[in-house]
């Protein structure tokens, strides 16, 4: 068993009074959660979501990101570990019949509520603490949107400012057994991008066919060609995936040859270097393809986030601290999602995990998806966990650096 698998006295001794001190803000984490719940901000409108947590926090934070917020308790020099919460809610409209439903037509369907009031618990606990490391609440916006604000946070410097040596993140999720944490080391959620196909041509009309160009064609084959474009091209060991979202092409009328049609799809891959790769092979096929059918393809692809990778060293130490905090590790969850964390975690050694809770059958981002109150106390010790963590394995390297 290593160093950051053993609990030393002074971390249980700090265990047991954040713990005491957690169990008396839970109260107003609730009232929190609701508050936020009801009023929810989408992506780039989250200010008042600042505002709200800030003020109940009761620290002073610096703006970040055009809507976020980042601040610091503890000690004011030194490493520190940085806790994320995402402030943004979604465009779906409410279907729960809670009395502090959303009416506004956006509602928190991920969960980022929970986060929310559970982050602002366990700062306002830990307040009260003396912590060997600074913490640091990062209050995101735009993780459900582009532009990125995981990746502003990271370009404007921030975590170079509070001096952020790890990040966690904690993300509630009904495909995790209640009362376990998914963490697991390495791989966690894809690279992502965005594939924009213009295909051109000559219109015409459809009686005459060998007059203009066939866009339409050209598009169908491009669409139902890039499936084996990627079998034959990827590494089948090395998941790698292409869905395509919209088809654009024709105005409705049946003897039109439209000029032009447009092809947008999601990319996903292990990784940015990947992404890219397929990306350009994806271009040379469509390009090729709309030749044979008098027609022109324009790729553009936009990159997303990068792959998230879990720190190995922090995930041991963090599974160790949850077993203390009386919750379990469970199988991790992988998968071609994307989270704008991996930006955190490529710049800083870093966990994001997943917090069980009930899912009544529906998923992120259902309208009807609520997770109960108790998921604000597991998800509070998830990230007194990672912090504990982060703890241990600062001290470990700083003992190895002597």
């Amino acid at each position: 068993m290593t160093d950051t698998q053993v609990q030393s006295p002074a971390e249980e001794a700090l265990t047991t009074a954040w713990l005491a001190a957690l169990a008396q803000e839970l109260d107003g984490a609730r009232e929190l959660r609701e508050e936020l719940h009801r009023e929810p901000r989408v992506s780039g409108e989250e200010q008042d979501t600042t505002s709200r947590v800030t003020r109940a926090m009761g620290i002073e934070m610096v703006p970040v990101a055009d809507t976020g917020g980042i601040g610091r308790i503890g000690p004011t020099t030194g490493p520190a570990i940085g806790l994320r919460g995402e402030l943004d809610a979604l465009p779906v409209r409410e279907a729960t019949e809670v009395t502090w439903a959303s009416t506004t037509g956006a509602m928190h369907a991920c969960g980022h509520d929970v986060h929310l009031a559970a982050l602002t618990a366990v700062v306002r606990a830990a307040k009260q603490l003396e912590l060997p490391y600074g913490l640091v609440p990062v209050l995101q916006p735009r993780e459900e949107a582009y532009p990125s604000g995981g990746r502003d946070i990271v370009q404007e410097g921030m975590l170079e400012q509070f001096a952020i040596a790890h990040m966690i993140g904690a993300h509630v999720h009904p495909g995790v057994p209640v009362g376990s944490v998914a963490t697991g080391s390495g791989f966690v959620n894809a690279a992502a991008g965005e594939l924009d196909i213009h295909v051109s041509g000559r219109g015409g009309h459809g009686a005459y066919p060998h007059q203009g160009s066939d866009v339409a064609t050209a598009v169908a084959q491009i669409v139902t060609g890039i499936p084996e474009t990627l079998r034959r091209h990827s590494d089948p060991m090395d998941p790698a995936l292409v869905s395509v979202g919209t088809i654009q092409v024709g105005s409705g009328a049946s003897n039109v040859l439209p000029k032009e049609g447009r092809i947008f799809a999601t990319i996903r891959t292990t990784s940015s270097t990947e992404g890219r790769r397929l990306a350009e092979t994806i271009a040379s096929f469509a390009e090729h393809q709309a030749l044979a059918f008098g027609c022109v393809a324009e790729l553009t692809h936009t990159e997303g986030e990068p792959a998230l990778i879990n720190d190995g060293p922090l995930v041991s130490a963090m599974d160790a601290v949850l077993e203390d905090l009386g919750l379990e590790h469970t199988e991790p969850m992988r998968s071609l999602g994307a989270d704008d964390f991996s930006f955190f975690s490529e710049a800083v050694p870093s966990v994001m995990c997943f917090v069980g809770v009930e899912g009544n059958g529906v998923s992120l981002h259902d309208p009807t998806f609520l997770p109960n109150e108790d998921a604000i106390e597991r998800v509070a010790r998830t990230y007194i966990a990672g912090y504990l963590a982060g703890a241990r394995t600062l001290k470990q390297s700083r003992h190895e650096a002597r």
